[in-house]
């Protein structure tokens, strides 16, 4: 596992509910959008991605709906709750906190 797949494990919630925001994806559409934003430098698989989704659905800050992909496959559209919504102001403002915290130790020594 690199360096990029632990630090993905880690805040894996966080981009999801992320790029859930303009909109619900279906779960492929959700992997490339986080390849797509991050200049390739993050790729998401499907054994984390699934997983990552199921937990948020569970925790009520997805909804899933079956629908049709743009290539006219049936699959799972996912969006965000109202609750999703609340989840990712405050996870993005932890992220804030901790990469400014890493920043300055960067920064200092």
């Amino acid at each position: 596992m690199s360096r990029s797949n632990e630090l993905l494990q880690g805040t894996l919630d966080l981009l999801i509910l992320k790029v859930l925001t303009p909109g619900p994806m279906h779960g492929l559409a959700i992997a490339d959008r986080v390849r797509q934003l991050s200049e390739d430098v993050l790729r998401v698989n499907q054994s984390a991605l699934y997983p990552a989704l199921h937990r948020l659905e569970h925790q009520a800050w997805v909804k899933a709906e079956w629908g049709e992909s743009e290539n006219n496959r049936r699959a799972k559209f996912y969006s965000l709750t109202r609750a999703g919504h609340a989840r990712l102001k405050t996870e993005e403002k932890s992220w804030e906190r901790l990469s400014s915290a890493v920043h300055g130790v960067l920064r200092s020594v």
